[in-house]
């Protein structure tokens, strides 16, 4: 059992491993949150303390991607103290031919959706798995809404064709509470057609913070798969 895990953890490792490589001396650099993206994190760490990276600073999409920067030695800012980000390497749950994403599993989608579309360049980081034809063919689209307002917005949702579940806590009793200290609500769609426009129709719904539709914001996605047992890294 283990050893079959092994492969997957290694090429999520060169896929952080290759994202990190793409980091240079004296850059501002947003920081995303997921599994992959946390490789990323270790290797820019061990980037800074060989010496052969220098003068960067992080911006964290998330709790966990600040606790992950500060473990590895990343200098930390925020962007109050910023005017721009060079680079943002961050994770997806579903990825497109057009490169849009549905990001959100993690809960940190407002977040990383700030920084990334702020960030000069986007760096998607995912395994083969994360590829779709069409958004929404098979992660959910996340919601944060504001609690006040969880039942009109799901009103909302449902009446624009869309099956909307508050998304509970695992391992905690009640909902999933995000860093801003709001819900989140995972709608599944029967197609998305249009995702910028879907994108806009959601975020016109008071009450609702952000969503997890990506559109026009990526610039790279580097993409690891387990081929004969080993890992590899290929560019979308």
């Amino acid at each position: 059992m283990t050893a079959a895990a092994d492969p997957v953890k290694e090429m999520k490792q060169e896929v952080g491993k290759a994202a990190a490589a793409l980091v240079k001396s004296g850059t501002i650099v947003g920081l995303g949150t997921g599994s992959t993206t946390a490789y990323a994190i270790q290797y820019i760490g061990d980037r800074l303390k060989s010496g052969d990276l220098k003068d960067i600073v992080g911006i964290p999409t998330s709790f966990q991607a600040e606790v992950l920067s500060k473990q590895y030695g990343i200098p930390l800012t925020t962007l109050d103290a910023i005017d721009h980000i060079d680079l943002a390497i961050d994770g997806a749950d579903e990825v497109d031919p057009q490169k849009n994403l549905i990001k959100g599993g993690g809960a940190a989608h407002t977040r990383e959706k700030v920084v990334d579309y702020l960030a000069q360049q986007f760096i998607v980081v995912v395994d083969s798995g994360k590829l779709v034809d069409r958004l929404g063919s098979v992660f959910a689209v996340p919601v944060e809404v504001i609690p006040m307002a969880i039942s009109p917005v799901m009103r909302a949702i449902e009446k624009l064709g869309g099956k909307p579940e508050l998304r509970m806590g695992v391992k905690k009793a009640g909902p999933v509470i995000t860093d801003q200290g709001n819900m989140v609500v995972d709608v599944r769609f029967d197609a998305i057609d249009n995702p910028a426009e879907l994108e806009k129709t959601l975020n016109n719904i008071p009450g609702v913070l952000e969503n997890g539709i990506f559109v026009n914001c990526t610039d790279l996605v580097l993409i690891g798969e387990v081929q004969d047992g080993q890992p590899v890294v290929r560019q979308m």
